[in-house]
């Protein structure tokens, strides 16, 4: 098994429960077809470069799995028929991208982490 990155960008006009309707159709997807979660971010609304489709803004999500190279076929089908999915890009990761990776989400959750260490220290002391 591979392991690749998927991002896809949804349509804006999408309410908040139809966004996620359409992401959870894609994990249930790919689980059927025997990948594993490895990560998965939800990057929220974000503002395009140029006009996509008419539109200058959509909902990013990536998703971070193991699978074997048949779902990633069936997997850009299903993309690329659904009218939600404004662009896609799939990439099969490296050792040194999966490395990268791993290494970007501990950071992050040290760097979540520290705040809630220091709001303890700052507290006065009780003599």
């Amino acid at each position: 098994m591979n392991q690749y990155e998927t991002v896809f960008i949804l349509t804006p006009v999408l309410s908040e429960e139809q966004m996620k309707e359409a992401v959870n159709k894609y994990r249930g997807f790919l689980k059927d077809k025997g990948a594993e979660m490895v990560h998965e971010e939800n990057w929220g609304m974000r503002k395009f470069a140029y006009p996509i489709q008419k539109k200058s803004t959509g909902f990013y999500h990536l998703f971070e799995y193991k699978a074997e190279g048949k779902a990633i076929d069936t997997l850009e089908v299903e993309l690329i028929r659904d009218e939600r999915i404004m662009r896609f890009l799939t990439v099969k990761l490296d050792k040194h991208a999966i490395a990268y990776n791993e290494k970007k989400r501990r950071k992050a959750k040290e760097a979540k982490a520290e705040p809630k260490e220091e709001e303890t220290s700052n507290e006065p002391q009780k003599s």
